[in-house]
């Protein structure tokens, strides 16, 4: 399950991606400032924070570590911490190489224990998906270590005041853009955010002209109640760039649990599955086909299922990927 402590192809797309891996890779590297005293100010979940540049920065989970990989920082990386449930998303990562290059610090959660061992000077994580009251390892608390620490945005509508609530692609932009200046790196984050910008504007013009977008349902896993994504979780963002629409899109949560009758009243057209380690995709779609009571769900009844990798589904920028894959799935079907 993605719970918040832990958590086709368009032709055109291929290409697009290929940019991609060659931005994330170090083309067009900007020389690291020589200055490595200069400080930053950027608005992190509606503060303004002043930042020195990292030196030992440390990122959790795929959503921390590919945003700096992605923006050709793996070689100023004190490591990383990811679950093992998400190995499965290394696997299938433009970004395999960083994930062999940078230490891995933690196979579970990311603690203060952890960022205190590795002397990191930066904490890159989300309120909730790393970050923690309960756990103990929280911005205050590791600033009063010397830790700085830099929360996902789409994390914000759930920390401090909630005063910041934007969509989850709009908050992905906003890290990237935040991770350039903090880094020095901003011509390098405007070209991969430009370039985010530009697939999402072209997978649009593939939505059918015709016809109300089709309905989707994500189902992470759960059996008395499933565990699936509102509003503020990417595959909102993901599903509707691809064309259709989350059927919890008004639900105000992130990733969250919900009965069975609600999925069973909106009707899905289509199953987004996201896999994992511990629970294979084809045992989730064994499951859903089993129960009687989603025998009469159209994408149950039609067997529109449709597979997203963990990495594609958290805030990173695999969203875009992600996005590609399910609206050319939606295509395939004439939706």
């Amino acid at each position: 399950m993605i719970r918040p402590p832990l958590p086709r192809a368009l032709a055109t797309a291929a290409l697009l991606t290929t940019g991609l891996l060659i931005t994330g890779c170090g083309a067009e590297v900007e020389p690291t400032a020589k200055n490595k005293t200069e400080t930053v100010t950027v608005s992190n979940c509606g503060k303004d924070v002043t930042y020195t540049r990292p030196e030992r920065p440390v990122a959790y989970d795929v959503s921390g570590a590919e945003k700096m990989f992605s923006l050709g920082l793996a070689d100023r990386m004190r490591g990383y911490v990811m679950n093992k449930l998400g190995d499965p998303s290394i696997k299938g990562s433009p970004w395999r190489e960083d994930y062999a290059d940078v230490e891995r610090l933690g196979t579970e959660r990311i603690t203060r224990e952890i960022v205190a061992d590795a002397k990191a000077d930066f904490v890159l994580a989300g309120w909730n998906s790393g970050f923690s009251e309960e756990r103990g390892i929280t911005p205050a608390l590791l600033k009063k270590v010397g830790s700085a620490s830099y929360l996902h945005t789409e994390t914000c509508w759930d920390y401090g005041d909630k005063s910041v609530d934007v969509t989850p692609l709009e908050a992905l932009y906003t890290d990237l853009d935040n991770l350039g200046r903090i880094f020095g790196v901003e011509k390098r984050a405007e070209k991969l955010v430009t370039g985010l910008k530009g697939r999402v504007t072209a997978l649009k013009k593939t939505w059918p002209e015709k016809g109300d977008p089709a309905k989707a349902f994500v189902y992470d896993s759960g059996t008395d109640q499933p565990f699936t994504a509102g509003r503020h979780a990417a595959p909102n963002d993901i599903i509707k760039a691809a064309g259709a629409t989350n059927i919890f899109d008004g639900l105000d949560k992130g990733w969250t649990t919900v009965g069975w009758e609600p999925v069973i009243k909106a009707k899905p057209e289509v199953i987004v599955i996201i896999d994992y380690a511990d629970q294979p995709a084809k045992e989730k779609i064994a499951y859903l086909k089993s129960l009687d009571s989603l025998k009469s769900v159209p994408a149950v009844k039609n067997s529109r299922f449709f597979v997203m990798s963990y990495g594609d589904a958290v805030s990173g920028p695999r969203n875009v990927k992600g996005a590609e894959r399910l609206g050319g799935y939606l295509r395939s079907v004439g939706r």
